[in-house]
């Protein structure tokens, strides 16, 4: 028979391709409804019950190996169903190394991993393949099958590796409706086997259930609280809060055009240390919008530690703590928003006024269920009245949300419209005071690149982005003297100018950044639109280095363009999570040009899907939960992303804090922006600024700046040594500690 609406179960082995996968069978099978459940969130005696609501399972990849009880969970044991419990099962990559050695195939390493690569695949065009044509696919796997000859599954395609020969890529159950295949369907760079595959399967599924006579339980309500509802999710409903009355945004602009953003900084008296101060800066192209923070005693400044039960805010120099209670500080932080929010300002400027901070590696991290061994981090924000630079047209915006404000917006347009023209900005001078920089040990970092490799080749990860910390301490200058702080900005700035540069002074944390990725913007409802560029693959711009030069050296090189696709991949399936279908990839592996650097760009946007169920108010919340579901930065991790995070846990013996998390604004009016903090350094001390030295008793400043690089299954570790040693030059240079 028919199923009329079919019911599909999708078995996630803690994968970060999942919604890919999910997003795909929903495209090939019409009006298919997708409920995923982990591999170890039921035992096979509590999942078969429910298995005849279901009209077929899909079993996902993931990491880790299908011999390993802990990586494969019930999965071993859907092979085994009893006849009456039977029903068509589809699987990929990890899939297919289960389906074969449950029934006799021999697990082995292949010789040279394929992770993020591309190869052609040979089929009988029948079964699975039937009137498909030429089929070029995405692989990612460390493990595959030698099939048990005359045995109860047998070979459909198969690749042909010059390095590890013919390798099984298909296959089926030659008596029960069992198929799967070891490469990524779902994968955005795989052509001509994934939807037409899937569709395949799903026709051969009602082949089997008509022959047959299998029926599928009508659905209950009482069946989803117990599995999980399906996916799409529909966004939970907002808590019922009335906004402050808020007379909207008061803005104004001085006549004056091409105003100096440092200028403006200076003249809101960036140099005086003990203060907070935020500046969000577009130092080069094709950067747009710099954002300047204008802050008093009055503006309320909001830190979190992860783990914390409460909230810390301190405003009008009084502090004070409020509890999460049930809520984490996510939601916390969007009941915080939605208090707040504005309508009524200019369209045409990213930001209105809001939230501006930056947001640690490890909150991400917490939120993703991975423990944590350390938690001394924290995620400060700022409530603020801006000043907004256009450097496309030259034009400043001054503009506040606090109501009754006119004077004060009126006051800085007169201020900026005065001040005086600087035709060039001076050489920064620090005071001779020599740095000392404690680098990373590089034997232990080289014995971790080892260490991550050996992950790999097991079939844990596809790449692990391996990191480590180098010290800067500085003995301080006296309390009268200017911010030291900002003429290092402004030294990072000039020696490595990039599109989202920073310098959030947000006490205990202060951040100078040079960052040339952008991790997240998402739009103003309605229409929300989330955008995500990462960028992997860099070569620093020299006179003989062209665009032609540069697009050889990257898109041309097969490492470079697996690493951007495994990210590409592991984001689809992040917006895939929270928005559902409508997942798109504007942009994958372009060579794009920065001020220093060429570097290879991919764009992944995403959107609610038309139809798709939500709740009142879930179009506002869409920032923030792409926000939440994507932290930490994929390109900062490796994929799959929770096992790569739990690997890096036990290679990494320090917190990250602020080093690759995010920084960036969330705005009153929905919009948000946020980069990734890289290129990058920052202090965090409790006395706002110094300590005295052991050695000498003076007083020091003590500067943390993470860098590191993707460990993939070719990287060389004497080569990945020297490339975290490049990655922290131009911050070296900062301090005066490099020529």
């Amino acid at each position: 028979m028919t199923v009329d609406k079919p019911r599909l179960l999708l078995v996630d082995s803690y994968d970060s391709f999942t919604h890919n996968l999910a997003a795909l069978c929903q495209e090939a099978i019409p009006n298919v409804s997708v409920t995923i459940i982990k591999n170890d969130a039921f035992t096979i005696q509590d999942l078969r019950p429910y298995l005849p609501y279901f009209s077929c399972v899909v079993v996902g990849p993931g990491p880790g190996s299908p011999d390993i009880p802990e990586d494969i969970g019930l999965v071993k044991d859907l092979w085994k169903l009893k006849e009456s419990d039977v029903l068509p099962i589809f699987g990929v990559c990890l899939g297919l190394q289960s389906l074969a050695i449950e029934h006799g195939a021999i697990l082995k390493r292949l010789h040279t991993v394929k992770h993020g690569q591309m190869s052609q695949i040979h089929h009988l065009s029948t079964d699975l393949f039937d009137d498909v044509g030429l089929v070029k696919a995405v692989r990612y796997h460390s493990l595959h099958v030698e099939l048990k000859e005359a045995g109860e599954v047998e070979e459909l395609a198969w690749a042909e590796d010059e390095e590890n020969g013919k390798v099984v890529m298909a296959l089926r159950h030659k008596h029960r409706p069992f198929w799967a295949v070891q490469y990524h369907p779902e994968s955005v760079c795989t052509e001509g086997g994934g939807i037409q595959v899937v569709s395949n399967f799903w026709r051969l599924a009602q082949d089997w259930i008509k022959d047959t006579g299998r029926r599928t339980t009508p659905w209950k309500s009482t069946v989803g609280d117990i599995i999980g509802h399906p996916w799409p999710y529909t966004s939970a409903p907002s808590r019922s809060i009335t906004p402050n009355a808020c007379p909207g945004v008061t803005i104004s602009s001085p006549k004056r055009l091409g105003i100096s953003t440092i200028d403006i900084c200076e003249a809101f008296d960036v140099s005086e240390e003990s203060s907070h101060f935020v500046l969000l800066e577009s130092a080069a192209q094709p950067g747009r919008f710099s954002i300047v923070g204008s802050i008093s005693s009055s503006t309320l400044h909001i830190k979190y530690r992860v783990g914390d039960p409460s909230v810390c805010l301190t405003e009008d120099g009084k502090t004070s703590y409020e509890k999460l209670g049930s809520q984490d500080i996510w939601t916390w932080l969007a009941g915080f928003m939605r208090l707040r929010k504005v309508d009524g300002g200019n369209p045409e400027l990213p930001f209105w006024g809001g939230l501006v901070g930056c947001l640690s590696y490890e909150l991400g991290v917490h939120s993703m269920h991975v423990p944590l061994k350390r938690a001394e981090n924290t995620s400060p924000g700022i409530n603020i009245p801006t000043v907004v630079v256009d450097l496309q047209t030259g034009r400043t915006y001054v503009q506040s949300i606090t109501p009754n404000d006119h004077a004060w917006v009126m006051q800085t347009v007169a201020m900026l419209e005065n001040l005086p023209s600087t035709p060039c900005t001076m050489e920064s001078i620090l005071p001779q005071h020599k740095p000392s920089v404690t680098l990373p040990d590089k034997a232990l970092y080289i014995s971790k690149i080892r260490e991550a490799k050996e992950h790999l080749f097991a079939g844990d990860s596809y790449e692990l982005c391996l990191t480590a910390q180098t010290r800067i301490s500085v003995p301080s200058s006296s309390s009268k003297s200017p911010s030291t702080s900002w003429e290092r900005y402004k030294r990072l700035r000039k020696s490595n100018p990039a599109p989202h540069s920073a310098y959030l002074r947000l006490h205990p944390t202060t951040l100078l950044s040079s960052s040339p990725e952008r991790f997240l913007s998402f739009s103003r409802a309605p229409g929300s639109v989330c955008q995500l560029r990462p960028i992997k693959g860099t070569v620093r711009k020299t006179p003989h280095v062209t665009r032609a030069i540069a697009e050889q050296a990257l898109v041309g090189s097969p490492k470079e363009v697996a690493e951007n696709l495994m990210i590409v991949d592991l984001i689809r399936h992040d917006l895939h999570g929270v928005v559902g279908e409508d997942v798109v990839v504007k942009q994958f592996c372009s060579v794009e040009e920065y001020e220093t650097v060429w570097q290879l760009v991919s764009v992944i946007e995403g959107k609610r899907s038309n139809g798709t169920s939500q709740a009142s108010g879930a179009e506002d919340q869409l920032g923030w939960q792409v926000l939440k579901q994507c932290l930490p930065p994929g390109s900062m991790t490796g994929a799959p992303k929770k096992r790569s995070v739990e690997i890096l846990q036990n290679l990494e013996h320090q917190e990250r804090g602020v080093y690759s998390g995010v920084f960036g604004y969330w705005c009153v009016g929905g919009g948000g922006d946020w980069s990734v903090t890289i290129r990058s350094c920052f202090k965090y001390q409790d006395d706002r600024g110094s300590r005295p030295d052991d050695l000498s008793g003076a007083a020091s400043e003590e500067w943390v700046v993470g860098a590191g690089g993707a460990i993939t299954a070719l990287s060389d570790p004497e080569g990945e040594w020297e490339e975290m040693i490049i990655k922290l030059q131009s911050v070296l240079r900062a301090f005066g500690a490099l020529s």
